[in-house]
């Protein structure tokens, strides 16, 4: 009886032969995969009641005309050129992202401190961005609860909701990205003080790092929505 109870155990312990248990995560980034499951949850709704009012309403504000500036350059002639920039800048600070967390895994301090300061001027390049584009349409009449004088007399429905839509979904992500780069400022403190390697560790770099990515998939979404539909 004991000899068969042994076998039965011991093909429990070699059941899995794949390499490593995918079960096996570290909890602290699980934890942030549950996090970002959840936000993607509370962006997909944004999004979704944004596609709903988009298609339901007879008129809307075309984004050629409404991103045609490139604040502080031209106010008009150049649809989504602005957009485009700020979305590269974006896009190359998860590649530093990336960067960093590779050296993480290398141990190699200099390099991590290097990509991140990176990824954090990013960040606020990207929120430099967003503030100079949120200034231009609120100097060309766009606000919560406020749209510009030549939708007088036609359907304004759609355009108001356009412009609370707009800044409500942008600036819950802006806010995200603000996070992010505090998120990294912190940690960027914590590697220049040693902390990780005295942990023998870089994993917080990686769970930053898992945010930052998520964070930057978003605004695909936010600007396919907004910019391209």
């Amino acid at each position: 009886m004991s000899s068969t109870i042994s076998q039965i155990d011991e093909i429990k312990t070699d059941a899995w032969s794949g390499g490593r248990s995918p079960f096996n995560v570290e909890y602290g980034k699980l934890m942030m995969w549950f996090f970002l499951l959840s936000d993607a949850f509370t962006f997909s709704a944004f999004l979704i009641y944004y596609g709903a009012q988009r298609f339901s309403k007879m008129t809307w504000p075309d984004p050629d005309q409404v991103f045609q500036s490139i604040p502080g350059v031209v106010n008009e002639g150049y649809p989504l050129v602005f957009v485009g920039i700020m979305t590269f800048i974006l896009i190359m600070s998860s590649v530093t992202m990336v960067l960093a967390v590779e050296a993480g895994h290398r141990k190699a301090k200099k390099e991590v401190v290097g990509w991140m300061i990176a990824t954090i001027i990013g960040g606020l390049m990207f929120l430099s961005c967003q503030a100079l584009e949120w200034n231009h349409l609120h100097h060309e009449g766009y606000w919560w609860g406020r749209i510009p004088e030549f939708y007088a007399g036609i359907d304004t429905v759609g355009a108001q909701q356009f412009a609370n839509l707009f800044f409500t979904i942008t600036g819950f992500h802006g806010f995200h990205v603000f996070t992010g780069v505090l998120i990294n400022g912190i940690i960027l403190g914590m590697t220049l003080g040693n902390v990780f390697e005295k942990r023998g560790s870089y994993l917080m770099v990686e769970k930053v790092g898992l945010y930052w990515h998520f964070v930057d998939l978003v605004w695909v979404f936010v600007f396919t929505f907004f910019y391209l539909v």
